[in-house]
């Protein structure tokens, strides 16, 4: 598959899921203290700059709404134009943008954070030193980034999703090589979690919080 067909089928498939997966997943940090607390030590880590914060693969807005409300001035984007649709009406206040983790529109050092919450899970493995790349261009040097994503060693071909006949493919990625690839985006790793399977989940699901580091840290 190229890279032209996994932007394609996941941006089908999220369009065709967009309304159920608002639904569905509304409230679900309500129910998940231990995501609530990664997301909030991030935000205080991050803390009221004037650089915004990108939520890259934001879908409904759910974590961008939970980081504006500890105080950041978050910034949405995603593939799926159907995710942006429903974040931007649920989400009136925020901004959101269409767009690709590997192909940013955002300038240079422009954002004081980043978190990419499930959202690299998508991309093929040789997609994933370009979109760390762009991560790190986009982010002010001492800014902060987050991924959480699903732990293991195994791609996943998904038909059915959210209540609807889907097409596409989930990576379950190991955490000691996500971090290996941060490294060499020229990251600083900050903290690491492992957490175990949920009721709804069938992998453990892994944190990894890293800084883009200042010219007198290097």
């Amino acid at each position: 598959m190229d890279t032209t067909d996994w932007k394609v089928e996941t941006q089908a498939a999220y369009d065709l899921v967009a309304q159920s997966y608002a639904r569905l997943l509304r409230n679900e940090l309500e129910e998940n203290p231990w995501d609530r607390a990664i997301l909030t030590a991030f935000a205080e880590l991050v803390g009221p700059r004037a650089a915004p914060v990108a939520d890259l693969g934001c879908g409904t807005g759910r974590i961008a709404r939970f980081l504006c409300e500890r105080g950041l001035d978050i910034h949405g984007v995603d593939l799926s134009p159907g995710m942006i649709e429903i974040a931007r009406h649920e989400n009136p206040e925020l901004r959101f943008d269409v767009g690709s983790l590997d192909e940013l529109d955002l300038g240079d050092a422009s954002c004081s954070g980043v978190v990419a919450w499930y959202s690299i899970i998508h991309a093929p493995a040789d997609m994933l030193p370009k979109i760390f790349a762009e991560m790190h261009r986009v982010l002010k040097p001492g800014g902060y980034m987050l991924l959480a994503f699903q732990s293991g060693n195994e791609s996943v071909r998904v038909s059915r999703a959210y209540g609807h006949e889907v097409s596409f493919t989930a990576h379950r990625l190991d955490a000691e090589y996500i971090t290996t690839q941060l490294e060499t985006a020229g990251f600083a790793m900050h903290s690491s979690a492992l957490r175990q399977p949920g009721p709804m989940e069938s992998t453990p699901q892994a944190y990894l919080m890293a800084r883009k580091e200042e010219p007198q840290d290097v």
